[in-house]
């Protein structure tokens, strides 16, 4: 740094200052330089009292070697932290159960929908069911609302005969997998109403750790659909509905997989108590009432069975009530 004191405080242009007042270093370096362009103005001396706002003083330029800072501090941009790179999205795990063969003979004679026949006003009732579900699942947006559970309050109202159309419904749909589990693991009856041959499923995944579930759900030869059997039933299946092990399941089943739905037909809520376990594992939950004999108290207490689901719709079976006074099956039939 250059001293100071070698600058002398008078030169022949500029006037003689009372030696009682000391100039400041602003002043010297003016009469030296000439700083008269930087517009340095005198401090008022009258200055109000009261608090008093100050810039904070400037600091000094270190010098420092640019080679050495990181690029955004080099230019002169605020350093912020370089993020994470993304996790990659996991892959869905691919359904390798053995393939099974539907009995489309076995649909008609249950009165289920059998894809390639002509459409009836069943498949337009399921199809109004499945868009509200659909709809819900991609509002919500995460795995647990593309896991959908039927349930009834007593037997003989129609569960599993909706679970069933339902499934076929959803599956005609494009770029979508649909898995029917049969959850029902007192009373199996899903591979009966499709004439297919039950095997290793639910129960035994959730009982041996060494089974991956992924092998065994069966492709159908209908095109989207899926079955997972329900598998051998023990006195524990309570313990093991229950446990840890089923949310890691069925997270295997759904993650990852955005256009995957699982479709669960259970026993009756007021009849076992796999319907209410489950409950907390699906997203949305579908009870189904058969009209003139399901009673208000029985769905109020399937209702509160249900209740670890948030979103519990109610689907009337077997009613002849139409507001518009015609059914689906009437659009296009020619009168007499």
């Amino acid at each position: 740094m250059t001293e100071q004191s070698n600058f002398s405080r008078k030169t022949a242009s500029s006037p003689q200052r009372s030696p009682a007042r000391r100039t400041s270093l602003f002043e010297r370096a003016d009469v030296a330089f000439g700083l008269d362009g930087f517009g340095v103005k005198p401090v008022p001396a009258n200055l109000p009292d009261g608090p008093r706002a100050f810039a904070p003083p400037r600091q000094r330029n270190a010098h420092v070697n640019q080679r050495d800072l990181p690029q955004a501090q080099a230019s002169g941009a605020p350093h912020e932290q370089a993020a994470p790179p993304p996790k990659p999205a996991e892959r869905a795990v691919a359904l390798r159960g053995p393939k099974v063969r539907v009995d489309h003979e076995v649909l008609e004679e249950e009165g289920l929908i059998s894809p390639g026949a002509p459409v009836t006003g069943l498949l337009e009732e399921f199809r109004i069911i499945k868009r509200e579900l659909l709809a819900d699942a991609r509002e919500a947006g995460d795995d647990t609302a593309r896991r959908i559970l039927v349930c009834s309050p007593h037997s003989g109202e129609g569960k599993t005969y909706c679970a069933t159309n339902l499934a076929i419904a959803m599956a005609a749909e494009r770029d979508i997998e649909v898995v029917l589990v049969d959850a029902d693991v007192l009373n199996p009856s899903v591979s009966d109403r499709l004439g297919i041959e039950t095997g290793v499923g639910l129960m035994d995944a959730l009982a041996d750790k060494s089974l991956r579930i992924e092998d065994l759900v069966s492709p159908t030869d209908i095109d989207g659909l899926f079955i997972l059997p329900a598998g051998t039933s023990s006195a524990r299946d309570s313990e093991y509905l229950t446990s840890a092990r089923t949310s890691q399941v069925l997270d295997r089943l759904t993650r990852g997989a955005p256009n995957r739905f699982l479709i669960f037909d259970t026993p009756p809520a007021l009849a076992a108590s796999p319907a209410a376990e489950l409950a907390a594992h699906v997203g949305q939950a579908v009870l189904v009432v058969r009209a003139d004999d399901t009673s208000r108290a029985a769905l109020d207490d399937a209702i509160q069975l249900l209740s670890a689901c948030d979103d519990i719709k109610l689907l009337l079976n077997a009613t002849q009530f139409s507001p518009s006074g015609r059914r689906f099956g009437d659009y296009g039939e020619r009168e007499e």
